[in-house]
């Protein structure tokens, strides 16, 4: 792991999720740019004195050394590093799993693309919701036609964390608004990037252009906290999403509505084990993970029963599960299938970055259409 070091949030959220399924152990990491902190902290973790190292580099470079170096690497880090350190391990042979958004840059994702493929390796990026049971199961109706052809998706991620000045003591919020650390967005890139994988993971759709309006609403604040996009399809499909971090009164209600010609489906990440299906001529049903029983390749995903919530870290476990099982098989020399890549993948994480500087685009140009 590089980052994730004492007292950050996301990067302990990884590393309990990767333990739920056994599947991998972490044994280096570089936590901190303050060494004797970061040693401090990989050594509270268990790990061997050797293998914490003062740099993301010098741990790339010596791990790929090692008989029993590192399958892969996980990057928690702020966007800002993003390139550098998956580049550095992906050049030395080290498959990724990289926090959203990839990079800042489209140049930057696409590199990174082309490493991973030039390497025969895997990459995943931790857009986490698409990891629900739930999810997987509304992929799976709309991919069998249960809904017709898409017409309309209605998307939404509202919160509330940012909607007054930063409180500096607050570890999450800072470099966040922050261009330095941040990259060009907050908003968008932060929450709004959620928005467009889950709609490309649920209905397939490719986004044709779009036309956007970032706010910066809290007086003084460089950054979106705030954001509107239109969406044009290719197929003729129309979308809305809408992203904020001043809706008071909303603590992380991503939430997808997917309209076609045969019925709609409606999600909520707050109530992730159920959802909606509405067919044109039927009562609405409420589906439920654990209950009803989902296609396979949602249903493997379903950890326990009904009526015992499954949340963030089980959602997490998932992308891992999915990410570690196909790297096995590679390591072993199997043939992945399409099925084994059904975690985001890095052309995943490059269409994101597509979407985040395709909207600025358009923000800063008078909110005008723009082609992806």
């Amino acid at each position: 792991m590089v980052g994730g070091g004492p007292g950050a949030f996301i990067g302990d959220v990884h590393r309990k999720a990767i333990r739920i399924d056994g599947l991998a152990v972490l044994v280096a990491g570089t936590f901190s740019r303050d060494t004797e902190k970061s040693k401090l902290f990989g050594t509270q973790l268990g790990l061997s004195e050797d293998r914490l190292y003062t740099d993301f580099e010098t741990m790339a470079r010596e791990e790929a050394k090692r008989e029993d170096g590192i399958q892969f690497v996980v990057c928690v880090t702020p966007n800002v590093s993003h390139f550098a350190i998956c580049k550095a391990f992906l050049s030395e042979g080290i498959s990724v799993v990289c926090d959203k958004p990839l990079t800042w840059t489209i140049e930057e994702s696409e590199e990174l693309v082309s490493l991973t493929k030039k390497n025969d390796l895997l990459f995943g990026v931790t857009y986490t919701y698409t990891g629900y049971p739930a999810v997987k199961q509304m992929r799976q109706m709309v991919s069998s036609g249960a809904l017709g052809k898409i017409t309309f998706v209605n998307a939404e991620y509202p919160q509330d964390w940012l909607a007054l000045p930063v409180d500096e003591n607050n570890k999450l919020a800072p470099w966040r608004i922050d261009p330095k650390t941040s990259g060009i967005s907050n908003c968008l890139g932060d929450i709004g990037s959620h928005i467009e994988n889950m709609v490309a993971t649920v209905t397939t759709l490719e986004i044709d252009s779009v036309l956007a309006r970032l706010d910066s609403i809290v007086s003084g604040r460089t950054l979106d906290d705030n954001a509107a996009v239109m969406v044009e399809y290719k197929g003729g499909a129309k979308g809305l999403y809408w992203s904020s971090q001043i809706a008071f009164g909303n603590d992380n209600g991503l939430r997808i509505r997917v309209y076609g010609e045969k019925g709609g489906l409606e999600w909520k990440q707050e109530d992730p084990d159920h959802f909606s299906f509405t067919p044109c001529d039927a009562p609405q049903q409420k589906w439920s993970r654990g209950r009803d029983e989902f296609h396979e390749s949602a249903q493997q995903y379903s950890r326990i029963p009904a009526g015992h919530p499954e949340g963030l870290y089980e959602t997490f476990a998932n992308i891992y599960r999915s990410f570690i099982q196909a790297l096995g098989k590679k390591i072993s020399g199997e043939t992945l299938t399409t099925a084994d890549y059904d975690f985001p993948t890095v052309e995943m994480g490059l269409r994101g970055v597509v979407f985040i500087n395709k909207c600025v685009q358009s923000s800063k140009k008078g909110s005008v259409w723009v082609k992806f």
